[in-house]
C-alpha cells in the first residue's frame, strides 16, 4: 500500500500556510482473465504482450503477469434445491460430484452452499473429497428461492479467501425471496473479487413458468464477473457445463497493476482488457471482470 503526501493551500490563509496531507490508497489491482478461441476453447499461449490494459479508458502498465493454473482455487459450489428445481436435483448433484472430484486439489478448497428459503452452508472451505461427497449426499430440496442472497454469501465467503476466487450457481434463475437484490449481490461480488459462472436449468425449453428476467440477471452478473453461463436440459449438457469451467480455470492469466493517476471521483472504475499481435488460430475473445469498487460498501 503506498501513500502519497500533497501539499495544499488555502486562499485568504496568512503567507506561512499549514500543510495538509491528503492519503490516497494505491494497491495492487487483480485482474483474472480467460482467452478464448473461435471454437470456444481456452487459450493457454499468450504472453503479457498480448494484453493491453486500461482503468476508465486509461492504460495501465502490468506490473504482474502470470499463468494462473498453478494457484489455489476457493470455489463456492451453490445448487438451487427449491421446489422449481426439485425433478433436476438428483442429476445436479450428481453432475457436481463429478466436478469436484475432477477440479479439486489439496491447495484448493471448495464450500458447498444450499439455497432455498433460506441459505446454508453444506460443507464449509475443503479439499477433502470425502467431506464434500457427503455434503452432496445431504442436500435436500426446500420451498422457494433465495438466489442474491446465495450469490452475496458466498461472495463475503470467498472475500475472505486468497488466490483466485469463483463461484458456481446451478439455479433455474427464479428468485422469489431474497433480501439482498441484484445491485447488493453484484456488488458484494465485484467487491470479494469472485468469478460468478452460472448453469442455467431448463427443465422445459418453452415453459411459460421460465423466469427469463431471472436467467438474464444471472447472464449479466457472469459476465460483469469475468464468468460465463452455461444452459443445461440434460445430464450431459450439465457434465459438459462443468467440463468447460473445468477448462478455464486451469487456463486463466493474472494481470496486476498500480492504478496511474485517476481523473474520476467515481467510486467505481471500469476495466478494459484488449488483446494485441495474438498468435494464430483467432478471432479470440477476453472475459475478465467489469470492475472494481474503490472501497467496501455498506449493506
Amino acid at each position: 500500500m503506498i501513500f502519497l503526501a500533497i501539499l495544499c493551500t488555502s486562499a485568504g490563509l496568512m503567507a506561512e500556510e499549514p500543510e495538509t496531507t491528503i492519503k490516497v490508497d494505491v494497491k495492487l489491482v487483480n485482474v483474472f482473465v480467460t482467452v478464448t478461441d473461435a471454437r470456444g476453447a481456452p487459450v493457454a499461449n499468450l504472453q503479457k504482450e498480448n494484453f493491453l490494459l486500461k482503468e476508465d479508458g486509461k492504460e495501465q502498465r502490468i506490473a504482474i503477469f502470470s499463468r494462473e493454473s498453478a494457484l489455489p482455487l476457493s470455489i463456492v459450489l451453490a445448487v438451487d434445491t427449491s421446489l422449481s428445481t426439485r425433478k433436476d436435483l438428483p442429476l445436479e448433484l450428481t453432475s457436481a460430484r463429478k466436478f469436484a472430484h475432477a477440479i479439486v486439489r489439496p491447495q484448493d478448497g471448495m464450500a458447498l452452499y444450499k439455497f432455498s428459503e433460506e441459505v446454508s452452508e453444506v460443507v464449509p472451505f475443503t479439499s477433502d473429497l470425502k467431506k464434500i461427497d457427503a455434503g452432496i449426499d445431504r442436500v435436500r430440496n426446500g420451498a422457494a428461492t433465495a438466489l442474491y442472497d446465495a450469490i452475496f454469501l458466498g461472495s463475503q465467503a470467498l472475500g475472505r479467501r486468497q488466490g483466485r476466487k469463483v463461484m458456481v450457481l446451478i439455479t433455474d434463475g427464479d428468485d422469489t425471496m431474497s433480501q439482498m437484490n441484484y445491485k447488493q449481490a453484484l456488488r458484494a461480488a465485484q467487491e470479494s473479487e469472485a468469478i460468478i459462472y452460472s448453469i442455467i436449468i431448463v427443465p422445459i425449453e418453452a415453459s411459460a413458468g421460465r423466469d427469463t428476467g431471472g436467467e438474464h440477471a444471472l447472464i449479466q452478473i457472469s459476465a460483469d464477473t469475468g464468468g460465463k453461463y452455461y444452459y443445461a436440459t440434460s445430464l450431459a449438457q450439465l457434465d459438459d457445463a462443468f467440463r468447460q469451467i473445468g477448462d478455464e480455470l486451469r487456463t486463466q492469466y493474472l494481470l496486476a497493476y498500480y492504478p496511474s493517476e485517476r481523473y474520476s471521483n467515481s467510486e467505481f472504475r471500469q476495466l478494459r482488457v484488449d488483446l494485441t499481435n495474438t498468435p494464430p488460430g483467432g478471432p479470440y475473445q477476453s472475459h475478465y471482470r467489469a470492475g472494481y469498487y474503490t472501497h467496501k460498501g455498506t449493506f
